[in-house]
């Protein structure tokens, strides 16, 4: 669709002015849904937002935790991409579910993390004692739900041919998503504690 925009319709406007060109059907209700979808991960992504920030009463960890969601996106690109799959409507669904599904790991974190911090503990020994306190139940949660769902990746019906590539989305998402956020996000919170920008202080959480 893009490519027949970027590289036909040009060409064909400019050889015919009069004639005006509209993409409708299954093209226009694509397009409708794909902006749907983002809408609504964008609207769920400002509640997600909104809830932390109360939880955390801090909006630089909130920020933190919410990396999850984009290193989640970079593993459903890489999915698609090791799986020979274009990236389609049930990608972008599977996409926008892991939102909702990537953050669980990273608040537990985060709020190990203040745990030991308010136990007095320096900065980089609480990242460092919360991702090793996190790294089992994180590990065991994500495999058995990656478990779960690698029959679908593997099924060559054609009937689940429009199922795979969300359950692409999901496997390598999370995947992506968990091995980071244990590396990722505890680095981050002490680069950006040592600046100060955490404004961490005892008795504040």
């Amino acid at each position: 669709m893009t490519d027949l925009q970027n590289t036909w319709l040009p060409e064909f406007e400019a050889d015919f002015p009069d004639l005006e060109v509209d993409f409708l059907g299954q093209v226009a209700s694509t397009a409708e849904t794909a902006r749907s979808i983002a809408r609504g991960l964008g609207i769920g992504m400002l509640g997600v937002f909104l809830i932390l920030s109360f939880q955390f009463r801090s909006y630089i960890e909130t920020v933190i935790v919410m990396l999850a969601i984009p290193l989640a996106l970079i593993g459903s690109i890489w999915g698609h991409v090791l799986m020979g799959y274009d990236i389609s409507m049930p990608s972008l669904i599977g996409a926008a579910s892991l939102a909702g599904i990537v953050v669980n790991n990273s608040i537990l974190l985060m709020q190990y993390i203040n745990k030991f911090r308010l136990e007095g503990a320096e900065t980089i020994v609480s990242a460092g004692k919360a991702s090793r306190a996190r790294t089992r139940p994180i590990f065991i949660s994500t495999t058995t739900t990656i478990a779960g769902m690698v029959p679908l990746l593997l099924e060559t019906s054609a009937q689940a041919a429009s199922i795979i590539p969300l359950v692409i989305s999901l496997v390598f998402g999370l995947s992506m998503s968990t091995s980071l956020v244990l590396l990722a996000l505890p680095s981050l919170y002490v680069i950006l504690d040592d600046i100060g920008a955490t404004g961490f202080k005892k008795g504040h959480h």
